[in-house]
């Protein structure tokens, strides 16, 4: 018996023979893949710009520490030579207390770098916004990375708005260790100018992170440890980077590099990148019942199905239709709605996580638009809404706009689960042809 039956049968199954349980099947793995897409595009664009400002403006890929200030030079030589590595940059960092023109004292973290070290680390400089394309709290934003003088220091943009100063003005740090450590009235107290105010996007950076030039820390912190960040080109290569830069200090045969103290990224944010690992887990998941759901659905209408064809399946198996062909239809019915739930979720779903801004400027305006209709009527009575809705609004979050990305390794992973659910619920469903007898079902027809 040909095998072209199987196809021309499933057809009719399809098209013809459910009415309206193949439409909201595909309508349901579509949704589910819609959804889950981009849902997972603007965490992924939450999570990555936290994750990208934490290793490019703070803890860097790898570092190196408990090395003695002179063999610097020997040691940025060192890693400039391997491959992979794209920066590395000394700085040092302490905690102080900053005053400016408001009363009250204020907790920053001071990090010492060189004037040059957005030339040599350019993607840093990128996450620093000093005013260039800002749209939110622009009028604090000022300046550039300019701490070439040891006078100079740049301050996140909610850090300058607690001590209400701009750029030109004076502001006073204290470092704490310096403080507590100095036997003079004026130690581990000096005064700066404020020659940048930049944003980050990162709230815990802008409010409490300042930089100053890093010939200038040991007046303030002589406790201080000179370190030095590095920056690869690739962060999932850093186990990789940081066995071959190790055997490098090995071979180079210092022993001031011989308790030289390597970390990885991985290392120092543990704990913080577990819990957003856990948190898009789970999500995936929760979303992801949605295709059990519809994987249910389609199980009980192919089952309904069976139920309802036992006759034209017996009369298949009678005519020579193996049990596992019969099957095939079936599960063929189930793969066809679930590769065409799939795609159109899929088209649907990047189209709106690429243009996330677009989609929810348009579903505000719509919003608006009726409670612009409600209060024409409600106004009538004194009564109606004043403010204008907005899904994410920059007075309540810290955000200029709602990020997305789209990881195509997690779309793939999406429109597989679409397609193998339908199929799976499908293939189940099928099961039960094979307790039908074509002899007993055909006895009285």
């Amino acid at each position: 018996m040909k095998k072209n039956w199987i196809f021309f049968v499933a057809s009719k199954y399809i098209f013809k023979g459910r009415g309206n349980s193949p439409v909201l099947s595909i309508l349901g793995i579509a949704f589910g893949v819609l959804a889950l897409i981009v849902i997972i595009a603007v965490m992924n664009g939450f999570q990555l710009s936290f994750i990208e400002n934490i290793l490019e403006i703070s803890s860097y890929h790898l570092r190196a520490e408990s090395f003695k200030e002179d063999k610097l030079d020997d040691l940025q030589n060192i890693a400039s030579s391997i491959s992979g590595i794209k920066a590395a940059v000394p700085f040092k960092e302490f905690q102080a207390l900053a005053k400016g023109r408001r009363t009250g004292h204020q907790a920053v973290i001071v990090r010492g770098l060189k004037a040059n070290t957005i030339e040599i680390d350019e993607l840093m400089g990128a996450k620093l916004d000093f005013g260039e394309n800002a749209i939110f709290v622009q009028a604090f934003l000022a300046g550039s990375f300019d701490i070439a003088d040891k006078e100079s220091v740049l301050l996140g943009s909610e850090l300058a708005r607690r001590l209400g100063v701009s750029k030109g003005d004076i502001i006073t740090l204290y470092s704490i260790t310096g403080i507590l450590s100095a036997t003079e009235d004026e130690g581990g107290i000096e005064i700066f100018t404020v020659k940048g105010v930049f944003r980050t996007g990162y709230y815990e950076y802008d409010s409490s992170w300042a930089f100053i030039n890093i010939d200038c820390v040991s007046s303030l912190d002589e406790e201080s440890d000179l370190k030095l960040g590095i920056k690869i080109e690739n962060r999932f290569n850093d186990k990789r980077i940081q066995e071959q830069l190790r055997k490098k200090l090995v071979s180079v045969n210092f022993e001031e590099f011989n308790d030289i103290k390597l970390s990885s990224w991985r290392d120092y944010n543990r704990s913080f990148f577990g819990a957003l690992r856990t948190e898009k887990l789970f999500m995936f998941i929760l979303v992801g019942l949605i295709f059990i759901v519809v994987g249910l659905n389609i199980f009980q209408a192919q089952r309904r199905a069976v139920l309802q064809r036992r006759e034209e399946i017996a009369l298949l198996r009678a005519i020579g239709g193996t049990e596992s062909s019969v099957r095939f239809v079936f599960v063929l019915d189930g793969a066809v709605v679930g590769f065409t739930g799939a795609v159109l979720g899929l088209i649907i779903g990047i189209a709106i996580a690429s243009n996330i801004p677009k989609f929810f400027s348009i579903i505000e305006n719509i919003v608006n638009a009726v409670i612009k209709l409600i209060n024409l009527v409600a106004g009538k009575f004194g009564m109606g809404w004043e403010n204008n809705f907005s899904v994410f609004s920059p007075a309540i979050f810290y955000i200029k706009e709602i990020p997305s990305r789209i990881l195509v390794s997690e779309v793939i992973i999406i429109f597989m689960f679409g397609f193998l659910s339908a199929l799976a619920a499908a293939w189940f469903a099928s099961r039960k042809i094979s307790k039908i007898q074509p002899a007993e079902v055909l006895r009285y027809e």
